[in-house]
């Protein structure tokens, strides 16, 4: 982990964000079932996965160092995996390897945001918030 000023925060706020992410991934979807409406926004699933894991990779690059990258992107594969095999218990849900295939190019597109510049936001953040407070 990057040396940030509240790691236990950033910790905490990674779990929580990765519950909600769980949450949302095994709760009834909005979009399922045959009517011609929801039919159209069946492809809406890929690219929900694909930007989610795309903000997941950026959330965790700006937590840990660059040399730290591949851990991140194992660790949300692993987790989209996870996912999958969670979703294939409940009922409602279908669990699909194209979707792993989905969360895998969002993590790619999100790391490769985090190499562009967007890595180690998390200090900005914290740099940011200290001279908020120093100048009230």
């Amino acid at each position: 982990m990057l040396p940030l000023r509240f790691p236990k925060g950033w910790q905490v706020a990674s779990v929580v964000l990765l519950l909600l992410v769980l949450a949302a991934a095994i709760t009834p979807s909005l979009w399922s079932g045959r009517d011609p409406v929801r039919i159209w926004f069946a492809p809406f699933d890929k690219w929900a996965h694909a930007v989610t894991f795309a903000f997941l990779a950026v959330w965790f690059a700006g937590l840990y160092r660059r040399n730290a990258y591949w851990r991140v992107a194992l660790g949300l594969f692993l987790f989209g995996v996870l996912i999958e095999v969670c979703q294939r218990f409940v009922q409602y849900r279908t669990a699909e390897w194209f979707d792993v295939a989905a969360d895998l190019a969002g993590i790619v597109v999100g790391l490769a945001i985090a190499f562009a510049g967007l890595g180690g936001w998390a200090m900005h953040v914290e740099a940011w918030y200290a001279r908020a407070r120093t100048s009230s």
